[in-house]
């Protein structure tokens, strides 16, 4: 497998030199999900970052009620994780899965720090992508709060446009926070409305 998505991916926040790349590169490891396949599961400790470079993932939890509340979708090109867990070596609250076949790169927290110490400019590349994240959370949590079903859905279609065709009707519910009945009927009436 090539880094170069990956490499593409770091070139549009930071430039690196060749020597910087290979040393980077060397500390990375390549891993492939079967669909369906774990990643993480709650209760473990995440000690890796994630980049997906093909496939797609999904981070969720599960009430106590056996519902699933997804959080994230990582398609090709995004990067995912339980954040709390990496940082704070805690047990994971999040489990993570491939929605479909997946080829991944991992680097260790250990490893990432080395990557900090030896090229800094890593440090604003991850923080880049830490304050993209912030955002995008507060605002699906803003949403969440004040948007209707049927906005959450559109934004929903705004942020994962290649996952709208490709993903079931359950997990799209799950992460708008509604059942799939909910989901089917409002697509169904919205359909009928146009």
């Amino acid at each position: 497998m090539s880094f170069e998505l990956l490499l593409h991916n770091i070139s549009q926040h930071i430039d690196l030199q060749d020597e910087e790349k290979a040393y980077f590169t060397s500390l990375l490891r390549i891993k492939k999900l079967k669909r369906k396949q774990f990643l993480l599961q709650a209760g473990d400790i995440e000690t890796h970052q994630t980049f997906v470079t093909s496939g797609c993932l999904r981070s969720y939890s599960i009430d106590g009620n056996g519902f699933e509340h997804i959080l994230q979708f990582a398609p090709t090109n995004w990067w995912i994780g339980d954040i709390n867990s990496v940082i704070n070596k805690s047990p994971a609250t999040l489990y993570i899965d491939a929605l479909f076949e997946s080829d991944l790169i991992l680097i260790s927290r250990d490893d990432l720090e080395k990557v900090y110490k030896q090229i800094p400019s890593f440090e604003r590349y991850f923080r880049i992508l830490a304050e993209n994240a912030l955002v995008t959370h507060q605002r699906r949590l803003l949403d969440n709060l004040t948007l209707s079903a049927k906005d959450r859905y559109t934004n929903f279609c705004l942020r994962y446009p290649s996952l709208i065709q490709c993903l079931p009707q359950k997990y799209i519910a799950a992460y708008i926070g509604v059942t799939p009945e909910f989901l089917s009927k409002m697509l169904n009436s919205k359909q009928l409305s146009k």
